[in-house]
């Protein structure tokens, strides 16, 4: 059978009650330690006072020279001895044979304890046991009016007597004792009521589970999950959020602005509004994220972004896109279909059948680009079917595309070249109107790779060259949910990655141009 554990509520309570109690107690052993200490300081004080007081009498000293000192000194020390409240005030001559005892039978005997201190011209000041019991006593030498030592006056009171004292002050020191346990106790209640609020009343084993389900649903789900606390710094990364980011470890505590990029992520963070299904750039990842304030009890305590990964989807879509405006160019070009099959068919028919295939040759043959990289200018299987598909998109859609003559690549060129090449042919076509054309020149260039796309489009202002490679920056109307402006961004970060350079200036085409530089990748 499972044992059940204590309740936390209990086992907090309990605790601390010990604990008070055991503070408790231990303060009150100090403070009657301290209490004992000051009652045998003063009592020192006191028959040390005393014990010189009676030494340097007049009358005292005299005495020494008379036949009968008892009979001076005894009624002395018995009024001393009473007035100062002391167990007993004992003088003796240099042999140490008594003068004066609160006992006259032991007047004229030796005294029972060591007096050689006093008699030698020292003060002694300690606890001894003698006649009456152990007691603290004080012995200061009797000298005469010339210092010789005549002997010596020892006063004492008795260690029970200080005992009774401290007993006297005990009561007093135990209630307030008492009364701190209890305020203690009280406290430690108020605590264990208030823990037990700010935990939901929730056991320790029921707390651990649910942060161990929070993480394993955390780190499981296949969206990233960022969470950054009210002072700006990352309070949750799950591992989906650290793969989409490109992080190489948990970055949980560091600064927002230190681990999101400026332009994407961190602009979301520091926004104001929540924000759905925005497409944001995490390195070259296409990613859509999701911002909402999180709240507790109304008040703002953070912001929680989530993150889903739609680079092929941004890919898809594209393609897609351009698909669409090929239906829409085959539409348009349907009547003009059929308007050459009937022209070709007459031709057939008047027996005509070498203007018929100079007809058919000149609306429908291919272009540049396909005879020159059936040619061998492009030796990148990769880069010349690019190229092909590209050419293909672009005649649909009533755009000439043009491979330079100067393009000639001997070796392959990698993803990030038919990256860039992708994207800057995309933006071409859709700048140019149908009938336009789009020059691409590709070639191996100073140890690396040469891109220059272009048109005789509208081209791109002088102000604007400086924030078209932003993310989201574009001059096209927005399509969907996937959004304009990433082309040009993914190009500026595969740019920036490989320590490369772009520039956008004047075609000779009259449109925009782009000439793109890669190093090439050392292995």
């Amino acid at each position: 059978m499972r044992r059940r554990s204590v309740p936390l509520g209990v086992s907090l309570l309990a605790l601390q009650v010990v604990i008070v109690l055991a503070t408790v107690c231990a303060a009150g052993l100090m403070a009657a330690k301290l209490q004992s200490d000051r009652i045998r300081e003063a009592y020192k004080d006191r028959m040390l006072s005393v014990a010189e007081s009676v030494a340097r009498l007049p009358s005292v000293v005299e005495a020494f020279d008379s036949p009968d000192p008892s009979a001076t000194i005894q009624p002395l020390a018995e009024l001393l001895r009473k007035a100062s409240g002391v167990t007993y005030v004992v003088v003796t001559d240099h042999n140490g044979v008594r003068y004066a005892h609160p006992d006259r039978r032991r007047i004229g005997e030796r005294v029972s304890t060591d007096p050689s201190a006093a008699l030698s011209g020292q003060v002694f000041v300690g606890t001894e046991t003698g006649t009456l019991g152990t007691s603290l006593r004080a012995k200061v030498p009797v000298r005469s009016m010339s210092g010789q030592v005549l002997g010596m006056a020892s006063v004492g009171i008795l260690e029970s007597e200080l005992a009774a004292d401290l007993a006297e002050d005990l009561p007093e020191l135990t209630g307030w004792l008492a009364a701190a346990a209890l305020v203690g106790v009280l406290g430690a209640a108020l605590v264990t009521r208030m823990v037990r609020k700010r935990t939901f009343r929730l056991e320790p084993a029921e707390i651990a589970q649910l942060l161990e389900t929070r993480d394993a649903m955390l780190h499981g789900i296949r969206e990233g999950v960022v969470a950054v606390d009210e002072r700006g710094r990352l309070a949750l990364v799950n591992d989906e959020a650290v793969r989409l980011l490109g992080l190489t470890d948990d970055p949980t505590g560091r600064p927002a602005a230190q681990v999101l990029e400026h332009g994407g992520l961190l602009d979301l963070v520091l926004g104001e509004d929540d924000v759905a299904d925005r497409p944001v750039l995490a390195g070259e990842r296409v990613l859509v994220a999701n911002r909402m304030t999180a709240r507790t009890q109304g008040r703002p305590v953070g912001v929680v972004l989530t993150l889903r990964d739609r680079t092929e989807l941004h890919d898809a879509l594209r393609e897609l896109d351009g698909q669409r405006t090929v239906t829409e160019v085959l539409r348009a070009q349907a009547h003009e279909f059929t308007n050459h099959l009937h022209v070709i068919g007459g031709l057939v028919e008047l027996d005509r059948r070498e203007d018929a295939v100079a007809y058919i040759e000149r609306v429908g043959g291919t272009g540049s680009v396909t005879s020159e990289i059936l040619g061998g200018a492009m030796a990148d299987p990769a880069l010349a079917a690019l190229l092909l598909a590209k050419s293909s998109t672009a005649h649909e859609r009533g755009v000439a595309l043009r491979l330079d003559p100067g393009s000639e690549v001997a070796t392959r060129t990698g993803d990030d070249a038919l990256t860039v090449l992708g994207n800057l042919v995309d933006n071409a076509v859709d700048a140019v109107d149908a009938g336009g054309t789009v020059r691409v020149l590709v070639r191996s260039d100073e140890g690396g790779v040469r891109v220059v796309v272009d048109d005789d489009g509208p081209g791109v202002e002088r102000s604007e060259r400086g924030r078209i490679f932003a993310l989201g920056v574009s001059s096209k109307a927005p399509r969907g949910a996937h959004g304009r402006g990433i082309g040009l961004a993914l190009v500026s970060r595969v740019v920036t990655r490989r320590s490369g350079r772009v520039e956008v200036s004047d075609s000779e085409l009259g449109g925009a141009s782009f000439d793109v530089w890669l190093p090439e990748v050392v292995r």
